[in-house]
């Protein structure tokens, strides 16, 4: 609901219209439903605990996701790194540092299961997380019952490939 209320630039009125065309099968809150979510999570950063009591059903249709970063900086750790030989007891081997790479992993949290993980190609930008939501998600998705998926809000966080241009509607 607040992501439709702010795809509507803050029109309650818009943004009940809106959510009636996306999700014409649900429940139609009223604009100051819009209104009260907004100033909450912009007043406090999230919902009350009480709300969420209230609404027990909303922790299983809510997507969590989010990325990690996993680097190789070049530091190798030789603690646990033996070289064997007959010939020469004290021989040693001579290494490189590896080359450096970072590889990006998406994962979501719905309900009790575990959606991914799904490895980026390259680094995250707002075209590879677009690819992503167009073309991989869907897969990921595939063994989650439809009435779920229906009903199912996709929760972002801050990260800028998140909004930018090709990644919102």
């Amino acid at each position: 609901m607040h992501f439709v209320y702010g795809f509507c630039d803050g029109n309650a009125r818009a943004a009940v219209e809106e959510y009636h065309r996306r999700f014409p099968d649900r429940r139609i809150p009223s604009r100051s439903v819009f209104m009260r979510i907004h100033q909450t999570l912009r007043d406090t950063g999230s919902l009350p605990s009480h709300w969420i009591k209230a609404h027990p059903e909303l922790l299983s249709v809510i997507l969590f996701s989010d990325e990690a970063s996993f680097t190789r900086d070049g530091v190798n750790n030789l603690r646990n790194v033996h070289t064997w030989s007959h010939d020469n007891a004290h021989e040693t081997s001579v290494t490189n540092f590896q080359r450096r790479f970072t590889v990006n992993v998406w994962c979501g949290v719905l309900g009790n299961k575990l959606i991914g993980p799904f490895v980026f190609d390259n680094s995250l930008t707002g075209n590879a997380y677009e690819v992503f939501l167009w073309n991989e998600l869907q897969g990921l998705l595939e063994d989650i019952p439809l009435m779920i998926r229906s009903q199912m809000y996709f929760q972002h966080d801050g990260a800028p490939p998140h909004y930018t241009r090709p990644t919102t509607p």
